[in-house]
């Protein structure tokens, strides 16, 4: 959780190379294949790929069109088949992936929809019908933020998250959940609120059973709103991030759970919003 916690998303970087070591402990974790699976088994594929100053042999991928990201020293690319339904799972995945590299000390920076896919597809083989969803550069983060870094962190409202009673429910959607009332789940709910997501649109409502023995996770999607050029849907992958805090940080806490698609029927704050998943305590 300390780590969720101090995540944030870091486009200027030193110059200073990644040490072998990290290098090393990212790619023995990418060879582990439990680590590429989502909550229902489905799996992506993540590459390393050296930015143009990475990697011993000075080689590596030119930047592409994402000028605002600065000295970048790697890329982590993710892979997956174009399909709508993997998504929530390649959310879940890439973001474990995240969190695991902020724990080595780099800085990431989520990016869905502005980069140059061609630019990285030279660098992969892909089979027929998988995409480059999202990447994230990685480096050190430079100590001292650059204008440039907060401003886009006002443009997004990076800082400016959601208050509770706009995400959290309790039994119902006619009800509001208050943080003293969610009991063992409050921490894992809070981690969840503080994730990253597409223009920091935060498309996640969350509502508990009366008994707490259930978290049911909704999309309230943003109308006309994909955040690509693709017409993939990053609000179903930002669905995938909740549930990757929400789990670790219930494993942190001792709290056993699996996931399950089982839809309670408790009807919907609007239109625009669809159920897609429960968190069950064992």
């Amino acid at each position: 959780m300390d780590i969720i916690e101090k995540r944030k998303s870091v486009r200027t970087y030193e110059t200073t190379p990644i040490g072998e070591e990290v290098h090393a402990s990212i790619m023995d974790y990418l060879h582990q294949e439990e680590n590429l699976l989502g909550p229902f088994g489905g799996k992506a594929r993540m590459e390393w790929i050296w930015a143009k100053s990475g990697g011993e042999d000075g080689k590596g991928i030119k930047l592409g069109a994402y000028g605002i990201i600065q000295n970048p020293q790697a890329y982590l690319v993710g892979v997956v088949r174009n399909d709508q339904t993997a998504l929530l799972e390649f959310g879940y995945i890439f973001h474990k992936l995240i969190l695991y590299a902020t724990g080595l000390g780099l800085g990431t920076c989520w990016i869905g929809g502005t980069f140059n896919r061609n630019s990285f597809a030279r660098e992969l083989e892909l089979a027929p019908g998988e995409i480059i969803l999202c990447i994230t550069p990685l480096g050190y983060a430079r100590e001292k933020q650059r204008l440039l870094d907060a401003t886009m962190r006002y443009v997004v409202k990076a800082d400016q998250k959601k208050p509770w009673r706009d995400l959290y429910f309790d039994s119902g959607f006619e009800r509001q959940l208050a943080p003293e009332s969610a009991g063992k789940l409050a921490a894992p709910l809070e981690m969840v609120r503080l994730g990253p997501s597409a223009s920091n649109k935060q498309p996640w409502r969350i509502v508990l059973s009366a008994d707490r023995r259930q978290a049911h996770f909704y999309l309230q999607h943003t109308p006309n709103y994909s955040g690509n050029k693709l017409g993939f849907e990053m609000q179903r992958i930002d669905l995938g991030i909740a549930a990757c805090n929400f789990e670790l940080a219930c494993r942190e806490m001792n709290i056993p759970g699996e996931w399950t698609v089982n839809d309670p029927q408790l009807g919907v704050i609007d239109g625009h919003t669809e159920y897609m998943l429960s968190y069950k305590l064992s």
